[in-house]
C-alpha cells in the first residue's frame, strides 16, 4: 500500500483534492480520527493507496508529525495567492524537519490571485530546498485552461470533471515553456553529472532519463516539485497521482526515516475512542507485519480491520494500513515490536499546548467519570496535556487552541456523555517579606485532661529571590526540647502555605530563637501549633508583598510578522530580549521575551492573531518578581475564605 499525507492551510482545498482523488476508485473507504484526521483508502491503477488528510490550522498541527511518520510522501496544497504563501510556512517547515519527500500542488488555478512565479518565489522563502516548477499554465486570455508538463513537453487542456485532454502545445506558451524547462533541467543537473554534461554539450536528454533523475532527486528530498490544478473541477489530479506513483519512494525509506529498528513490526500513528466500540488505533505494518491476537508491545493485539472498521484482517502486512480494535495498550506516536515500544523521532512530536482551561463537570455526579475520560483522551490526542491545578486540584487541559478545546468538549459530550464547564487557570502568585521581624507566641489550652502548652520566639528574615524556605534554630539551654524543634519547623511551613494575601510565602528564613516548655503539657502538636501561629502573626508585620511569576517566551514565527510582535509584548507588560533568524528554518525568526505569567493566555491569542495562526511560543518559568500595582483579583476573596 502506498500512503501520502495531504497538508495545507484552511480553505486551500486539500480536502477537496483528497476526496476527488479517492473518487478515482468506485469503492473508496474512509476512517476519521477525532474529526481532525481523515484516512481515505482507494485503488489507483490496480494498486492500494491511502491518503491521510489532516485538517488545516494551527489547532491540528499536532497530528502532522504522526501523519508523516505513516507516509511515504507529503503533498502540500497551496492557495493560488503570493500573499497566502506564509500560511503554508508551518507545513513546509515540518516537511523539511521530517525529511519527507514532498510535492506542492498549487490549487484553484481556475481563479488565481497572482502569477505562478510570484507564488513559487514567496513559497521559496520558507524552504531551504529549491522549489522546481514541473508544469506551466496554458492561458486563454486571463483564464488558465490547461498545463504543460516540463519533462514530457506534453500540453493538456483541462476538462470539467474529466481527465485533461492532450493537445498541441499552443504557440503563445512555447517561450514560457522553454524558459521553465531550461530552468528545471539546470536545477536537476545539480544532482546528476551525466545530465550536466548533456546540457553543457547542448544535447537534449531523453525524457525517460529526466523522469528517472526527477524521481531520484525527490526520493532523496533534494528539491520540491510543484504542480498545478483545480481540485474542485478535477483538473491536475491524474498528473499528481502519476507523480506520486512513479516518483514517491517505497515504504522501506519511510521506515528508515522513522528510525524503526529491525525488530519493529508497526507504527501507531493515531488513535480514537468511538462510542460503543472503544479504542481504535491506526497502525501501519513494518517488518514481518502484525497478526491478530499475537503480541505487539508486550500484549496481544485484538482484532484487525481495514479502514472501514468492518473488514477483518488476519495479518497487517508491511506497508499496509489498518485498525487495531480492542487493543487498549496501544498508543499513538510509537513504534512497536513484539515486546516493547519506542517513541517516534523528535520531528514527529508536536509543540507544547498553549491554550489552558481548568475543567470541572457540569454535574457533580460525573466527577470520577470525567477524570477517567480525560485520561483516555490524553492517551489518544497528541496535542493534549492534562495536569492538576496545584491550588484547586481540578484538571487543567492544555490544548493547541480554542478549536481544539471545542473538539475535546464535543467529544466528551458525544462519546462519554459528560458535559463540562471551563474556567481560566489562576496565576500562581507568591508572597514574600521585605523586613525582618521577631515575634513570640504562646500556645496554651486547658479543657480537661492533658493540656497543651508551647512557647516559641521566632524571627522572620527575607531571603534572596529563589531561595525558597529555610529553617534554623539557635535555642540554648534546652528551653525548647530537641525532639520538639522539627514540629516548630512543620508549623512554620503550614503557616507559609498561605500568606496575608492568600498566596504561598517564599524566600523566607524562619529562625527559632527561644521558647518555653512544660514537662507534662508540651507535645509535638502543641509546638507545631505554636510555630504556625507565631509565623502567621509575624507575617503582616514583615511588610509582605505579592510576587508574580515571570516567564521566558521563545516565540517561533515567520520573519514578516516580527515587527507586529514588538508592540504586542509591550502591551502585555513584557520585555523584549531580542530576536534572530532561525538557523534551522528558512524564513523564520526566534523571538525571545520575558512577560508576566498572567499574560500567558493573552500571549497565545495575540500570537495567533498577529501571525495569522502560523506562530507559536514555548514558555518556561524564569523567576518571580514583585508585583507593582494592586493585588491580583481574587486575592481578597481568597484571604476572606481562609
Amino acid at each position: 500500500m502506498r500512503v501520502f499525507t495531504v497538508l495545507g492551510p484552511t480553505q486551500s482545498g486539500k480536502s477537496t483534492l483528497v476526496e476527488a482523488i479517492s473518487r478515482l476508485d468506485d469503492r473508496p473507504t474512509k476512517f476519521d480520527v477525532s474529526g481532525t484526521v481523515h484516512l481515505h483508502g482507494f485503488s489507483y491503477l490496480g494498486e492500494p493507496w491511502c491518503a491521510v488528510d489532516v485538517d488545516g490550522g494551527g489547532d491540528a498541527l499536532a497530528y502532522v508529525g504522526p501523519a508523516m511518520a505513516l507516509s511515504d510522501a507529503a503533498v502540500v496544497v497551496v492557495p493560488p495567492d503570493p500573499d497566502a504563501a506564509v500560511l503554508c510556512a508551518p507545513y513546509l517547515r515540518l516537511v523539511e524537519e521530517a525529511g519527507i519527500p514532498c510535492f506542492l500542488f498549487i490549487n484553484k488555478m481556475d481563479n488565481p490571485n497572482g502569477r505562478i512565479r510570484d507564488i513559487v518565489a514567496e513559497l521559496q522563502t520558507y524552504c531551504t530546498h529549491h522549489i522546481a516548477l514541473r508544469q506551466v499554465p496554458i492561458r486563454d486570455g486571463d483564464q488558465i485552461v490547461g498545463a504543460v508538463d516540463l519533462i514530457s513537453e506534453r500540453a493538456w487542456k483541462y476538462q470539467e470533471g474529466q481527465p485533461s485532454a492532450l493537445i498541441e502545445l499552443p504557440q503563445s506558451t512555447e517561450d514560457r515553456e522553454q524558459e521553465a524547462r531550461t530552468e528545471l533541467l539546470e536545477t536537476l543537473s545539480d544532482f546528476d553529472d551525466a545530465l550536466l554534461e548533456q546540457l553543457i554539450e547542448d544535447k537534449q536528454p531523453a525524457t525517460a532519463e529526466v523522469f528517472e533523475i526527477a524521481a531520484k532527486v525527490l526520493q532523496n528530498h533534494q528539491l520540491i516539485p510543484a504542480y498545478l490544478g483545480a481540485a474542485e473541477h478535477g483538473n491536475g489530479l491524474t498528473r499528481m497521482m502519476k507523480a506520486l506513483r512513479h516518483e514517491a519512494p517505497e515504504f522501506d525509506i519511510a521506515a528508515d526515516r522513522d528510525e524503526a529498528g529491525e525488530k519493529a513490526r508497526a507504527i501507531a500513528g493515531f488513535a480514537d475512542v468511538k462510542k460503543h466500540i472503544g479504542k481504535i488505533t491506526v497502525l501501519r505494518g513494518l517488518g514481518d507485519g502484525v497478526k491478530a491476537h499475537e503480541p505487539l508491545g508486550g500484549e496481544s493485539v485484538g482484532s484487525l480491520t481495514a479502514l472501514d472498521a468492518k473488514t477483518q484482517i488476519v495479518t497487517l502486512e508491511a506497508g499496509q494500513i489498518g485498525l487495531a480494535v480492542k487493543s487498549d495498550h496501544l498508543s499513538p506516536g510509537l513504534l512497536y515490536d513484539s515486546s516493547a515500544s519506542s517513541p517516534l523521532p523528535e520531528w514527529a512530536q508536536c509543540h507544547a499546548p498553549g491554550h489552558r482551561q481548568m475543567v470541572t463537570p457540569t454535574h457533580e455526579r460525573d466527577d470520577v467519570r470525567l477524570s477517567n475520560a480525560l485520561s483516555r483522551l490524553a492517551e489518544i490526542d497528541p496535542g493534549l496535556s492534562l495536569q492538576p491545578d496545584p491550588t484547586s486540584g481540578h484538571p487543567v487541559l492544555g490544548t493547541q487552541g480554542p478549536q481544539h478545546m471545542r473538539r475535546v468538549t464535543e467529544k466528551l459530550a458525544e462519546d462519554f456523555g459528560i458535559e463540562i464547564t471551563t474556567d481560566q487557570v489562576e496565576t500562581a502568585y507568591r508572597e514574600t517579606i521585605q523586613k525582618p521581624v521577631e515575634h513570640r507566641y504562646r500556645h496554651r489550652k486547658q479543657s480537661g485532661g492533658a493540656g497543651q502548652f508551647a512557647d516559641v520566639v521566632i524571627s522572620l528574615t527575607p531571603l534572596p529571590r529563589g531561595s525558597g524556605f529555610v529553617f534554623d534554630e539557635v535555642v540554648k539551654g534546652g528551653t525548647v526540647p530537641r525532639n520538639h524543634i522539627p514540629s516548630v519547623e512543620h508549623g512554620a511551613e503550614d503557616a507559609l502555605a498561605e500568606g496575608p494575601q492568600g498566596h504561598p510565602v517564599v524566600d523566607v528564613k524562619v529562625t527559632l530563637k527561644d521558647g518555653k516548655h512544660h514537662s507534662v503539657d508540651s507535645s509535638d502538636y502543641a509546638f507545631r501549633m505554636a510555630g504556625k501561629s507565631a509565623v502567621r502573626e509575624a507575617l503582616p508585620m514583615a511588610k509582605p508583598v505579592v510576587l508574580q511569576p515571570i516567564l521566558r517566551a521563545e516565540i517561533h514565527l515567520p520573519s514578516q510578522f516580527v515587527g507586529d510582535l514588538v508592540p504586542t509584548i509591550s502591551s502585555l507588560q513584557g520585555q523584549v530580549l531580542g530576536f534572530e533568524g532561525n538557523p534551522n528554518a528558512s524564513g523564520w525568526e526566534i523571538f525571545n521575551a520575558l512577560l508576566p505569567a498572567v499574560a500567558q493566555d493573552e500571549l497565545h491569542r495575540s500570537i495567533a492573531s498577529a501571525t495569522r495562526g502560523t506562530g507559536w511560543a514555548q514558555l518556561d518559568f524564569d523567576h518571580y518578581e514583585e508585583l507593582r500595582g494592586p493585588a491580583p483579583k481574587g486575592a481578597a476573596k481568597e484571604k476572606a475564605s481562609a
